[in-house]
């Protein structure tokens, strides 16, 4: 029977290295497929995968079915929510929650209505500071999604800021290598992720699609605010005017983009020299003279050269 057991357990690990081997087998074919099938089309086969959504964004879409009731109240009270700049936030932060602008500002209204309710509920509770969250809880959840949709915005620019330089040298040395500019950006978007990949990816279904390729360009700078992103798009529009080769505009803007990045390094490091000083001199002085100070009293009380040792 001892035996018999033992037969079993070793075939049921066995039975589980034998699915999780032919799971990672499985896996890296379907991956060489892909990347195949990548290679051949000029597209990005990844790109259809939806990504995993976060707690935040699945929360968002949930209360956005209730918020649209609230929408013709919301673009009333539109303090600090104005709709064309609620429109523009949405632009540039890349509408990662599908949001329109009516749908907003119901959001708004509907988050300051919860509010309004946990502050009256905890009241009823008897939670701590509950006298001030019936005030503060409210006013946080009409501000709460202005916030969340303005940093998504400024973090969407950042990363474009962030990546420019390297997309543009991969660019500019397959534009040299004879490719032209549309076959070029189909093949170097498929190796960067975040939203220079959106933006780019965009472009060439808009350009699929018909669009010309100035209004193109000048949808890019419409959701676009960076500052190095907007020269390079407007560089693109002056130079296709003007007859300038593309691969020459990417080069230039490359060097250009590459010394302004050095630039923000040194003005940075010049930044953060003041707020060491700040915090050497009121967290770390007073920490070591405070330390230095009570290694003297404990010696002067304990050690062997006391007060009371002296006073006997």
């Amino acid at each position: 029977m001892d035996a018999l057991i033992i037969l079993m357990i070793i075939l049921f690990w066995f039975t589980i290295w034998m699915a999780v081997r032919h799971y990672y087998v499985f896996s890296r074919e379907k991956r060489e497929l892909l990347e195949h099938i990548s290679d051949v089309t000029y597209t990005d086969v990844f790109e259809k995968k939806t990504k995993k959504k976060n707690r935040q964004g699945r929360l968002i879409q949930k209360l956005t079915k209730y918020a649209e009731d609230f929408s013709d109240l919301g673009q009333r009270v539109n303090f600090f929510s104005e709709n064309h700049d609620v429109e523009n936030w949405l632009r540039k932060s890349g509408n990662s929650y599908n949001l329109t602008v009516e749908r907003f500002q119901g959001l708004k209204i509907f988050l300051l209505i919860v509010g309004f309710f946990g502050g009256v509920l905890s009241l009823i509770i008897g939670l701590p500071f509950s006298q001030y969250s019936i005030i503060f809880l409210p006013i946080l959840g009409y501000f709460l999604p202005i916030i969340i949709v303005r940093n998504q915005a400024k973090k969407r620019q950042q990363l474009i800021r962030k990546d420019l330089p390297d997309f543009l040298d991969t660019i500019s040395t397959s534009l040299q290598a004879g490719i032209n500019l549309d076959q070029a950006l189909r093949e170097v978007i498929r190796f960067f992720d975040g939203p220079l990949r959106e933006e780019f990816s965009r472009f060439n279904y808009e350009i699929e699609l018909g669009v010309q390729r100035e209004t193109a360009y000048r949808n890019l700078l419409s959701r676009n605010d960076n500052t190095e992103f907007q020269s390079l798009i407007k560089s693109l529009i002056q130079g296709q005017n003007l007859g300038v080769p593309i691969a020459t505009t990417f080069k230039i803007q490359a060097e250009d983009m590459r010394k302004l990045r050095e630039e923000q390094v040194k003005e940075l490091a010049a930044k953060a020299s003041p707020k060491v000083t700040l915090v050497t001199t009121f967290i770390v002085a007073p920490v070591s003279i405070l330390m230095i100070a009570g290694l003297m009293i404990l010696n002067m009380i304990y050690g062997e050269n006391s007060i009371f040792n002296m006073l006997q």
